[in-house]
């Protein structure tokens, strides 16, 4: 082989342009007005990337983006599901309450936003825009609610649906969700200030998580061993993955032989949300591993729940930058009348809504949980934990706690949404079937939400 050819380079270059861009990003947000934007390091770098971009003869691929958005999200989920659980019921009641309340206005959240994308894409469909993807609405959801990687995976297989430019129409969605994020966020918290209804605070620049963990739990593997503990967690999460990949391939070939017609509408939904699948095969290597430690036919725990929040980390920042570097401008030609009617109705629907719910259900620190959830529904959980800091840099109320117990309760009420997400660009009768169950499945979680709170007051 001959090792100075350009094509043995050619990912080790984008790859290290994509680590130059992040530190660069990193060294930008020592700049006050930057750092006091609260722009996430790795969106930062992922629009300096997007520009870069388009600099003649600057070796990047939208296609190595696209493969490292992909596989990035189901990575990071992966990783996060291996890590051991020290309790899997939480015991405290009105800490499981507040966790189903937080799961159910994350996932009523999803449902708003899909309404009103959907209610502007079928707008645009019968006026004035007549060939326009009546699903493309549901976007919204995937780009302010879940982020780059979902708007990434449903976009592409809107777009294999007909839906030309679906991708970068979902990931368009997702970077101005972060710019919503934080601009909205601001304005917000400087408005809010002057005032006097909320103190600003000026917290210190914390690296790695908001938590503290433990590096080495009881009865894990031992640091000194013949192979690197980060080793074993990469190669735990690179097993799942693959077994994941076995798993949909397998399915997806007997559908296609035994029911092609189930296989052209289920196949694509297994495909964009490999994610979830590696996430379900993650939760049942854990417990699999645990079960065997408890019959000790495993001597040690073999994941670190350091490292694996650290691996997950990694995962979802260059998802993200790689997310927002992947938006083909061309592709958007020509939808960006309807891409900023919904973006903008989008960002005020979903204030709106967080700003009276967050009143009814969060009592004593209305304030910090509207910006969490503001933050993490429009952009990412990073965005909602930035902005939560600026109110309460100590975390002395369980605003961002909220955030993290919520998402975990919102995978369950979360489900039945990402199937409707799916199932709704497969014909214009079942988007209608779609879009009336997302009024009435938006009414049960209200149900639950302000049932569970009137039951406490009484």
């Amino acid at each position: 082989m001959n090792y100075s050819d350009l094509s043995v380079w050619e990912s080790i270059i984008e790859i290290g342009i994509i680590a130059f861009l992040l530190l660069a990003a990193n060294m930008l947000r020592k700049i006050p007005f930057i750092r006091n934007a609260l722009l996430p390091t790795s969106v930062l770098a992922g629009f300096l990337l997007l520009g870069l971009k388009y600099i003649p003869g600057m070796p990047i691929e939208n296609r190595f983006l696209e493969l490292i958005t992909y596989h990035g999200l189901a990575l990071g989920f992966i990783a996060l599901s291996l890590r051991v659980k020290k309790t899997d019921v939480e015991k405290d009641e009105s800490g499981f309450r507040t966790a189903v309340n937080s799961g159910a206005l994350i996932v009523s959240t999803y449902l708003i936003q899909g309404i009103i994308g959907v209610s502007v894409s079928l707008l645009a469909a019968y006026t004035f825009m007549p060939d326009f993807f009546k699903a493309s609405g549901l976007l919204l959801c995937m780009g302010f609610g879940q982020g780059p990687g979902q708007a990434n995976n449903i976009g592409s297989t809107y777009e294999n649906l007909g839906f030309i430019g679906g991708r970068s129409y979902g990931l368009a969605i997702a970077a101005t969700g972060f710019l919503v994020a934080c601009i909205v966020g601001v304005i917000y918290l400087n408005v809010e200030s002057k005032k006097g209804r909320i103190v600003r605070k000026t917290p210190k620049e914390l690296s790695g998580s908001v938590t503290i963990e433990t590096f080495q739990d009881e009865g894990e593997i031992e640091i000194s061993q013949s192979v690197d503990k980060l080793s074993i967690q990469a190669a735990l999460i690179v097993f799942v993955y693959i077994f994941t990949f076995g798993m949909i391939k397998l399915v997806t070939t007997l559908l296609g032989k035994y029911a092609p017609g189930v296989s052209n509408l289920l196949s694509p939904i297994f495909w964009g949300f490999n994610f979830i699948f590696g996430s379900l095969f993650a939760v049942a290597t854990r417990k699999v591993m645990a079960r065997m430690k408890k019959l000790n036919i495993l001597k040690h725990q073999y994941q670190n729940n350091y490292l694996l929040n650290r691996i997950s980390g990694l995962c979802f920042d260059l998802m993200i930058i790689c997310g927002i570097a992947a938006i083909d401008f061309a592709d958007l030609q020509g939808l960006w009348i309807p891409f900023a009617i919904t973006v903008v109705l989008g960002a005020i629907g979903t204030f709106l809504y967080l700003k009276f719910m967050t009143k009814i259900l969060y009592k004593g620190y209305e304030q910090e949980a509207f910006l969490g959830m503001f933050g993490m529904l429009t952009g990412t959980i990073s965005s909602g934990i930035l902005l939560v800091r600026e109110v309460d840099p100590e975390f002395n109320t369980p605003a961002a706690n909220n955030l993290v117990t919520g998402s975990g309760t919102a995978v369950a009420f979360g489900a039945p949404v990402l199937l409707f997400v799916g199932l709704a660009a497969k014909s214009t009768a079942m988007l209608f079937i779609v879009y009336g169950i997302m009024f009435v499945y938006t009414a049960i979680l209200l149900l639950i939400m302000l049932l569970k709170k009137k039951k406490k007051v009484n």
